[in-house]
């Protein structure tokens, strides 16, 4: 269950942008984190003209991806992986050059500190493993 928060800055951060970035975003969350693509929610958020500076300089195009996945789903190598791709894929969508300081978090949260459907993600391990 997978959270996305994307934030870019840009003069074009239209709905065909942010479709697209939803879509790649999520395809890469399944590829390469191996993260269910129908549970995975991306929130694409543009910034203000102006608000992101690097540097104490503004930039015209910038953005920052940080997603949210269960403590322990995911090795250093696919979070390595994942950091890089993502990189790669706001290189090649974003019609601006970008900073360097363009980063790319995966965060992640302990499974009895978050969930979905009103279940924790330890609840549903518990589950599971009742089931077995």
């Amino acid at each position: 269950m997978p959270f996305v928060s994307l934030k870019v800055a840009g003069p074009e951060t239209g709905l065909d942008l942010v479709a697209e970035l939803q879509r790649e975003i999520t395809a890469l969350m399944a590829e390469v984190l191996g993260k269910r693509a129908d549970l995975t929610a991306v929130l694409v958020e543009p910034a203000p003209a102006g608000g992101w500076s690097v540097g104490g300089a503004a930039v015209t195009w910038a953005a920052h991806v940080e997603a949210r996945v269960t403590q322990g789903t995911n090795t250093a190598e696919e979070k390595a992986r994942f950091v890089a791709a993502a990189h790669d894929l706001l290189v090649r969508t974003l019609p601006g050059p970008l900073p360097l300081a363009t980063y790319v978090v995966v965060r992640e949260v302990p499974a009895d500190a978050w969930g979905y459907g009103g279940l924790t993600q330890a609840e549903r391990a518990q589950d599971a493993a009742a089931r077995r």
